[in-house]
């Protein structure tokens, strides 16, 4: 009997898709998600900094964060390997959280002036951890959400992801000097990891997917090729000589770009050759796929002009357009933590209702517009209500279209290989986050702010377009193919 006929108003579709416990799930586990990001990055750099490190030392730290770049080698073997008698994701879910509690109550017994060796172990160990754990929970969101539940799951776990951001980040940094001291505060941060493997061990069952597994050694004899062939060709390039690129960023740019894919190119070569099949079966099972390797470069394109706006965004705010740290701080923090929180939620209701392909298409094409805002910035006379306008609209955006590129990373991953798959596709997604930081300055430095920022708007117009000439490959995505739900 319909909720009319019983004399109850009618549900909306999308309220029907939040109200999911599955979608609870992905809240709990995006918080958990997020919480070690800026323990082993930004807050423990406001604690070495309280600590008196000099500023070099402080600079190395950044390391830490390598294996969030790197965390696509090691997720075919998360694919291959579970934890026994827990579940399948929810094992390797359990093991992370409970060994970054285990890292963060490590962390808390160090001191950061006389032990700094250690407190660098132990951050690179956060941030394995951590990195591991988005693998398993990618695949786990993947596996578990049905087609019209993927722009609310996508929505959701940006949303506890963010506010898990809120409290490592700036809420660890009131309680560190107000409260609780530094010690204690990594303790706290512990014990909330250790409460989310307590959560994962509640949150729904998935079934193991019927594939055949191959031997062991061949796995790790695998990934062993694999490491030593893409280490080798990248530390030998590093040590050809450059002197005839002369002083030409560009040109260093680009070398460093050749350095690189060369090291991936013989990276793949090994793998193929020395027989890595988690690696390898993923790829193969994609490339299956009517045109994949341009959807592999929408996935690269899609947000580009989005990462380019955002790369240098607090640098032109106090410097190009002559705000201070505290005004960036709270305006760029708080108002746009929580324009993205909006723009996510309302980009998974709209997804709910409609086709994915649709919400592409309108979010990607708001995220260029957006950008505009920082580009009347920095041509129009300093104004509070214009940076705050425009951080908001572009966050918002940005929000939209996050939720939508989400759903649409987790509709093209297949459900055997999802940890090493989405993976891999999130790896090449952050291709363009990475990389523009270096190039968004020579940028800069070329062409000025406004030029650059009208930059940003056409660097997203590739993706746009690349979108619209794939539109039937999308709407196959959608849980009827080709019949959009408005």
């Amino acid at each position: 009997m319909s909720n009319a006929a019983r004399g109850q108003a009618p549900r909306h579709p999308y309220l029907e898709v939040f109200a999911s416990m599955r979608i609870a799930a992905m809240l709990a586990l995006g918080f958990a998600s997020g919480l070690p990001l800026a323990l082993s990055s930004g807050t423990l750099q406001a604690w070495l900094t309280i600590e008196g490190l000099d500023i070099g030392t402080i600079g190395f730290f950044t390391l830490a964060g390598l294996p969030y770049t790197f965390k696509f080698l090691w997720a075919p073997l998360m694919d291959r390997f579970e934890p026994p008698r827990i579940g399948r994701r929810r094992g390797w879910l359990v093991f992370t959280q409970v060994g970054l509690a285990i890292a963060c109550f490590a962390m808390a017994s160090l001191d950061p002036a006389r032990q700094v060796p250690a407190v660098g172990a132990v951050a690179v160990a956060i941030a394995f951890l951590s990195a591991s754990q988005d693998i398993v929970f990618d695949a786990y969101r993947s596996d578990l959400l049905a087609p019209d539940e993927r722009g609310a799951g996508a929505a959701v776990s940006v949303l506890g992801y963010r506010l898990a951001m809120l409290v490592s980040g700036g809420l660890a940094l009131v309680l560190a000097d107000l409260w609780l001291g530094w010690p204690d505060t990594y303790r706290l941060m512990g014990v909330l990891m250790a409460l989310a493997a307590v959560v994962s061990l509640l949150v729904p069952r998935l079934a193991r997917p019927e594939a055949a597994q191959a031997p062991v050694l061949r796995e790790l004899a695998g990934f062993a090729a694999l490491l030593v062939a893409g280490a080798g060709v990248f530390w030998l390039s590093r040590r050809l000589p450059a002197d005839w690129l002369g002083q030409d960023r560009f040109a260093h740019l680009a070398w460093d770009t050749v350095s690189m894919l060369a090291a991936g190119a013989a990276a793949l070569f090994a793998a193929r050759a020395a027989g890595f099949p988690s690696f390898l079966e993923p790829w193969d099972a994609f490339f299956s796929r009517r045109r994949a390797a341009w959807l592999l470069a929408m996935i690269v394109l899609y947000k580009l002009g989005d990462a380019f706006a955002g790369s240098l965004s607090t640098t032109f705010l106090i410097r190009g357009a002559q705000f201070t740290p505290a005004e960036v701080g709270a305006v760029n923090k708080i108002l746009g933590l929580a324009a993205t929180i909006v723009g996510a939620l309302a980009g998974g209701a709209w997804l709910a209702r409609r086709s994915l392909y649709r919400a592409l298409m309108v979010f990607g094409l708001l995220q260029a517009v957006s950008n505009f805002g920082y580009w009347l910035i920095a041509v129009l006379p300093k104004s509070y209500a214009l940076m705050a306008s425009a951080i908001g609209f572009e966050n918002l955006c940005g929000g939209m279209g996050t939720a939508a590129f989400v759903a649409f990373l987790m509709a093209l991953t297949d459900r055997r290989h999802s940890a090493a798959q989405y993976a891999l596709l999130s790896a090449l997604a952050a291709v363009g986050r990475v990389y523009v930081g270096p190039a968004s300055g020579v940028l800069v430095e070329a062409f000025g702010w406004p030029d650059f920022f009208m930059l940003t708007v056409v660097a997203a117009l590739p993706g746009i377009a690349l979108l619209w000439w794939l539109r039937a490959e999308v709407l196959a995505l959608d849980p009827e193919p080709g019949q959009p739900r408005d």
